[in-house]
């Protein structure tokens, strides 16, 4: 069955969302915050501030929970503090509305600098579309060929909004430009059209839970994988939400 999951504030621990609502957009809560460097007017990114990953989220009723791995954590409705900043998201201009709250301090603290949570417009912290897909099958050839046969219980290395369970590895790019049908566990059947394959960076080789780099999985996919201009290999699809509780493929 396929499985979804986000992460609420960009960055954070890739967590599995059963009984998440999709819409037209994607996930709904799906990287609705962000941490910035007010001085420097820039998003964090996992790839540079890999402690992110240690942090988990909830958001409940407008609540937002963050969570340490020490166990500090901070909770309150992050409130617009009246500031509002256009930083650079990959070279892209994003206006974003600072927050009050004890979020900003905690994760200060735990980064070793100071950082605000700011909210985002949904889709403006997110580097392609408003899904990304990985598949089992390609999981399983990967971890196959590096060694790493962890990989399939590791999925959130990735951290794909959908992981679909296939026989056949790398499928996923025979689907571009196509209409498919996923029947999510609780969210329904989604109508998603399949777009381009996801060029990969070293976030992949941080341990998904700790944050620490160590695996071998990047240096693999550039070996094995094709690549784009940059040298940076494909794995898993971008797709976007067409039609919420689609009838079944026939």
């Amino acid at each position: 069955m396929p499985s979804l999951g986000f992460a609420h504030v960009k960055g954070t621990r890739h967590e599995a969302r059963p009984g998440a609502a999709v819409d037209a957009h994607g996930p709904v809560g799906d990287r609705v915050f962000c941490f910035i460097d007010v001085e420097r007017r820039q998003v964090l990114k996992t790839v540079q501030n890999p402690r992110l990953i240690s942090m988990t989220t909830s958001l409940v009723d407008g609540t937002l929970t963050i969570t340490l791995p020490d166990g500090r954590s901070a909770s309150g409705v992050p409130v617009g503090s009246g500031e509002s900043l256009t930083c650079y998201y990959w070279k892209r201009p994003v206006d974003l509305e600072l927050t009050d709250g004890p979020h900003s301090a905690l994760a200060s603290a735990w980064l070793g600098k100071p950082v605000r949570l700011a909210r985002a417009r949904r889709g403006d912290v997110i580097y392609g579309a408003g899904l990304s897909i990985v598949t089992t099958a390609s999981m399983r050839e990967l971890a196959d060929r590096s060694g790493h046969h962890e990989l399939l219980d590791e999925a959130a290395r990735f951290r794909a909004t959908l992981v679909l369970d296939t026989d056949e590895p790398f499928i996923e790019e025979t689907w571009r430009g196509r209409d498919v049908t996923v029947n999510v566990p609780d969210a329904g059947a989604l109508r998603v059209r399949i777009g381009d394959p996801i060029a990969r960076c070293a976030v992949l080789d941080l341990d998904p839970i700790t944050g620490e780099r160590g695996s071998n999985l990047l240096k693999t996919l550039v070996a094995s994988r094709p690549r784009n201009e940059a040298g940076e290999p494909y794995f898993g699809v971008n797709a976007e939400v067409i039609e919420t509780s689609a009838a079944p493929d026939t």
